[in-house]
């Protein structure tokens, strides 16, 4: 009868042993959890600023102000425009393709 004891014994402390190393184990991973739940959110404000300043950066009003400030390119204006004109006429260009 005693052994029976012992060995329940043991069985118990074996068992409380393995109930205490679960649950500081759970603490830890609901601790790992929690963690991570943070960094997602500080990841997603980080995420959503980036995608406004990148909607900012692509409007054309700074478009522009960079291609005059960095590029030095001006708007375009009859005085620098300069017209090429099509040395074959439209009508022309079908008859020439039908010639051959």
């Amino acid at each position: 009868m005693t052994k029976v004891n012992m060995l329940l014994a043991l069985a118990l402390l074996l068992s409380a042993l393995y109930l205490v190393r679960t649950s500081y184990e759970a603490r830890r991973l609901y601790s790992d959890l929690d963690k991570a739940k943070a960094e997602h959110a500080r990841l997603d404000v980080d995420f959503k600023r980036l995608e406004a300043d990148a909607q900012g950066a692509a409007t054309s009003v700074r478009v522009d102000r960079r291609a005059r400030d960095r590029l030095a390119m001006r708007p375009a204006s009859p005085a620098v425009t300069q017209y090429v004109v099509d040395p074959m006429p439209a009508g022309s260009a079908a008859a020439s393709g039908a010639q051959r």
